[in-house]
């Protein structure tokens, strides 16, 4: 019986020990960073739960073996065989039942927690979400607003209806936890409630492409009163822009998510600048130079693979857009300015 005590004893306190070194190492932090939504608490109970239950199950595994291993090694001397048993069937019993009640635990426990994640606020914000190699892009249906940045109000539910212009790609903000996928073809919704006021991001979570891991978004939780503001200035912005051909054309680069490919400052990306693009000499992959003119930005809009430009992927990586001759006329427009 002494034994039993002993191995007890030493299993708890090597569980102990265990889950306290997955703490102090920082394992848990790193995995599970700030808690930043309400949906993002049942989540981590979960994820803590399970670190408690391993640490239970490592230790009892290793310390019957190193208990073993000390008390009942051979010594100096001793030549005999050990005692043989056929079996325990209590024991047997006993360690076929437990993992079962555990594991019906940890799946009520699941379900509970899917079900926190995704409770339906008939009040919640709709945003639509498009995605697309490698930019994401974010539009207020009700305020008639698309932003590169996702605003978000604190304490409110938030549904992003999300679509994808190619590929696979997918919504992950860790701080929120939830992470949904963005699938060709159909509209998925991802439904978050922030806690927390702060600047995140938002990543791919989806190998997507040759720039999968630029494709990042600021994400902001605004106090109510900072995020109708913004709503405000946004309102305003959008109905100015709308006035003029160059307004007009910066808006559906937004919209349609040229910039995420194209920097309006040099910065190189997926494509080629649009700074100082307009009028300027562009080589191309075949040797030959065009001047970057009203025609040649309309063919690289409508017939990306018919000029391009040297250094870049070819066959070119950019989609055909559904765009007419004025939306390609104000987006020309846009670009002389970007000097």
């Amino acid at each position: 019986m002494r034994h039993f005590v002993a191995v007890g004893i030493w299993v708890i306190v090597l569980a102990v020990l265990t889950y306290a070194g997955i703490n102090a190492s920082g394992l848990a932090t790193q995995m599970n960073p700030v808690v930043a939504s309400t949906q993002a608490v049942s989540i981590d109970s979960l994820w803590h739960g399970e670190m408690v239950v391993l640490s239970f199950l490592f230790a009892l595994i290793v310390a019957p073996i190193t208990y073993s291993l000390v008390v009942f090694r051979r010594r100096k001397g001793e030549t005999g065989e050990g005692v043989h048993f056929e079996g325990n069937t209590s024991l047997e019993i006993g360690w076929t039942v437990a993992p079962l009640v555990l594991v019906v635990v940890f799946a009520y426990w699941g379900a509970y927690s899917l079900g926190e994640t995704r409770r339906v606020d008939p009040n919640a914000l709709v945003i639509n979400v498009k995605a697309q190699q490698f930019t994401w892009t974010f539009e207020y249906p009700e305020y008639g607003i698309i932003s590169k940045e996702l605003h978000l109000p604190v304490n409110q539910q938030v549904v992003l209806k999300m679509q994808s212009a190619d590929v696979i790609h997918s919504f992950w903000v860790p701080e929120f936890r939830v992470k949904q996928d963005v699938v060709p073809g159909r509209v998925t919704e991802y439904r978050i409630t922030p806690s927390l006021v702060g600047d995140y991001k938002v990543r791919c979570s989806e190998l997507c492409g040759t720039s999968h891991a630029y494709m990042e978004s600021p994400v902001i939780v605004n106090e109510i009163a900072d995020y109708d503001a913004w709503i405000a200035e946004q309102k305003v912005i959008a109905e100015e822009a709308g006035k003029t051909p160059e307004g007009q054309g910066q808006l559906l680069t937004v919209k349609n998510g040229c910039v995420g490919c194209h920097s309006i400052d040099g910065t190189p990306l997926t494509g080629p600048t649009w700074l100082n693009l307009y009028g300027a000499e562009v080589e191309l992959t075949d040797g030959t130079t065009v001047l970057a003119d009203d025609a040649y930005i309309a063919q690289s809009i409508l017939e990306p693979n018919a000029a391009v430009v040297k250094d870049y992927p070819s066959p070119s990586l950019m989609p055909v857009f559904a765009l007419t001759d004025e939306d390609i006329a104000n987006i020309t427009a846009y670009i002389k300015t970007l000097k």
